[in-house]
């Protein structure tokens, strides 16, 4: 292994020896990663800086229990930012109720970029239906749904993150879009 290309698991060791600048590596590596499922969880800029900060400092404090066999620093990063996410969420309230406050944000901001007055209604009404179908859906699938299209991640990317096997994320998705689908054929079939 190259020396300038320290791979995660000698940094867990490091760490649990107590040096710090592989804590600042890792932080270096994996922030984004963590600090994005935080956000993506919560919907909160806030919230998700202190769960990154968490997360760091659960791993400088247990490097010495970390095992490789069991899965990577990555997959291991990502548990402990699910963990904490979910735990946060259970603390502060219901996250649908989060969901539909950033969905009313992007409601009235889209709303006041249309000049047509036709346009914002139109765009109003369909964002609602489609605001209402994704929080129908299981946690689980929204979160999948989440990182795969407004994230941009891949399927293997989500499983990386989340410590799901791949063809869970990947049925997670499939299930999400069916009953949007259907969610959203049925609703606008009522019109």
């Amino acid at each position: 292994m190259p020396h300038e290309a320290t791979d995660d698991t000698e940094l867990i060791r490091r760490m649990a020896r107590g040096e710090t600048h592989a804590l600042r590596e890792l932080y270096a590596r994996h922030a984004r990663l963590v600090y994005g499922l935080a956000w993506r969880i919560l919907l909160d800029n806030e919230a998700a800086e202190e769960i990154c900060q968490d997360v760091f400092l659960r791993a400088w404090e247990k490097a010495d229990t970390y095992r490789s066999e069991k899965a990577q620093v990555r997959t291991w990063l990502a548990r402990i930012a699910r963990n904490r996410a979910i735990d946060h969420l259970r603390r502060r309230g219901s996250h649908e109720a989060r969901a539909r406050d950033v969905w009313e944000e992007m409601r009235n901001a889209a709303a006041s970029a249309h000049p047509d007055p036709a346009a914002p209604v139109e765009a109003s009404q369909l964002r609602e239906r489609v605001s209402h179908a994704i929080l129908s859906l299981p946690p689980e699938q929204r979160e999948a749904l989440s990182r795969a299209f407004f994230q941009g991640e891949t399927h293997q990317q989500i499983a990386t993150a989340t410590g799901e096997p791949l063809g869970t994320v990947k049925s997670r998705i499939r299930a999400a879009m069916l009953r949007l689908r259907e969610l959203l054929k049925d609703d606008g079939d009522e019109r």
